[in-house]
């Protein structure tokens, strides 16, 4: 589904694959020739697992089983996917967020790009499509970390690895929308800020039935809860008619993104 919904996007009309093609291999050029960009790619592994491996882990020793919507689940399995779900939303955000910021705004690349025949539309799914990129490196090993662990099934983590690449591109296309917003790097604080919450608040570490309901209710809206139950529903082995609710949501949320990525890149850059 996130393939079919990409390829239209690529193909409409005035939409050039060959040139949304070559900003994702600009950026492929930028990480062979730069060993510090590796150092940050591989570092943004680390994080989710080491919560995996302390609060899952390590709490969930203490905490035992829990009671999720009728199933009891051993803790690990519970947080596990919302780790899962945070490597991709991370993954994808930081291409999306300080790289591109700094592209966009002080090595003035877009200028440079939009010198050739490619179009700010352009620039926003080449620079999406490298986001997921980076995005679903994080998610497939961290995917293996769960097969070995066995927190999931080498079945489901296929099922799974699709949904979690269109969490990657969701929060990808909604990171460009916000970083186009920015006046400086701190307003990145801000956007940190507000992506610790979600991390903390969108049924990560405790079911949603433990908070208050005013608050349950809130949760239920954001985008990181959205994508941490469809991806728990799958590699638990439960997809039911509300994980399809979930991936829609998801849907909606990177046509969004992307159509106003690419409106206000056309105002900013085309002037």
């Amino acid at each position: 589904m996130v393939t079919t919904l990409v390829a239209a996007a690529v193909t409409r009309p005035g939409v050039a694959p060959v040139r949304v093609g070559a900003v994702v291999n600009r950026n492929m050029g930028a990480l062979r020739s730069g060993a510090s960009y590796w150092l940050v790619l591989i570092s943004g592994f680390f994080e989710p697992v080491f919560y995996l491996l302390s609060i899952g882990i390590g709490v969930g020793a203490l905490v035992g089983d829990i009671s999720v919507d009728g199933r009891v689940l051993p803790y690990a399995t519970f947080v596990a996917p919302a780790m899962l779900a945070t490597s991709a939303m991370n993954g994808a955000m930081a291409e999306t967020t300080f790289n591109f910021f700094f592209k966009f705004k002080y090595a003035k690349t877009y200028d440079a790009v939009l010198a050739t025949p490619v179009r700010p539309i352009e620039i926003a799914l080449g620079e999406l499509v490298w986001a997921m990129m980076r995005g679903s490196v994080y998610t497939a090993v961290f995917l293996g970390v769960m097969v070995v662990m066995k927190l999931t099934t080498i079945g489901w983590a296929l099922v799974a690895f699709p949904a979690t690449i269109l969490v990657g591109f969701a929060f990808g296309a909604i990171g460009m929308i916000f970083t186009t917003m920015m006046r400086g790097w701190q307003d990145f604080d801000l956007m940190a800020t507000a992506q610790f919450a979600l991390f903390l608040f969108s049924a990560t570490f405790a079911p949603i039935a433990n908070y208050p309901e005013v608050f349950q209710w809130i949760i239920r809206v954001t985008p990181l809860y959205q994508a941490v139950e469809m991806v728990r529903d799958l590699t638990t082995g439960h997809p039911d008619a509300g994980t399809a609710v979930h991936a829609l949501y998801l849907v909606v949320m990177m046509t969004v993104g992307l159509y106003f990525t690419g409106r206000r890149l056309e105002r900013m850059l085309l002037k």
